[in-house]
């Protein structure tokens, strides 16, 4: 049970301790993570893009190709992850990285106290189709959400929210997510219209 509920703090552990240097590649992400973790890096890249980090340039954009690929690959069954080379060589400030991780710390904690495996039948085909292929739609608005502000994180966050789900099993995370999902659009024209 114990480390069922240290799901999400091991991933941002694992990420931490690959962040050496001025600049991580996000291949070097990827081997830390391993190549068969969709659900870890799913994770890490979309938390990256709800913390402080998202103030990189292009991070936005760049996280929603990475968990594009990603889905993309569950979708169709593939055992192991691949991502193109003008996407694992993108480098991101390790000091900014750090701070980001540093910031997710204590809600992820929290998150964590309620994380245990309910609805498992949602992480069967066909059932988990249908949140892959939302999420896979919510990533293709997501590079024009960077004009708007905050609007890339609330997607983001999101999508963590179901990555989270998914390494823990816990299907409430992935009906909730879904459900915030609907919610985007009204949340990206209040920020990014509204006054």
């Amino acid at each position: 049970m114990a480390e069922k509920t240290r799901a999400l703090s091991d991933v941002l552990d694992q990420l931490e301790e690959s962040a050496h240097g001025d600049s991580i590649a996000i291949q070097d992400v990827i081997e830390k993570l391993g190549h068969r973790s969709f659900g870890s890096l799913m994770l890490v890249f979309s938390l990256i893009s709800t913390s402080p980090a998202s103030a990189i340039p292009g991070i936005t954009a760049t996280v929603a190709v990475i968990v594009f690929i990603l889905v993309a690959q569950m979708i169709i069954g593939r055992d192991s992850v691949w991502l193109p080379g003008f996407v694992t060589r993108r480098r991101m400030s390790t000091a900014k990285l750090c701070k980001g991780i540093g910031w997710l710390r204590k809600p992820v904690r929290f998150v964590e106290r309620f994380l245990k495996a309910r609805l498992t039948f949602l992480f069967h085909r066909p059932w988990l189709w249908l949140p892959l292929s939302l999420i896979l739609a919510l990533t293709l608005f997501m590079p024009f959400m960077e004009i708007i502000p905050t609007s890339g994180s609330i997607a983001s966050a999101v999508i963590a929210l179901f990555a989270a789900g998914l390494l823990a099993r816990d299907g409430v995370l992935v009906v909730l997510s879904l459900i915030l999902l609907s919610a985007v659009p009204v949340a990206v024209w209040y920020f990014g219209f509204s006054g």
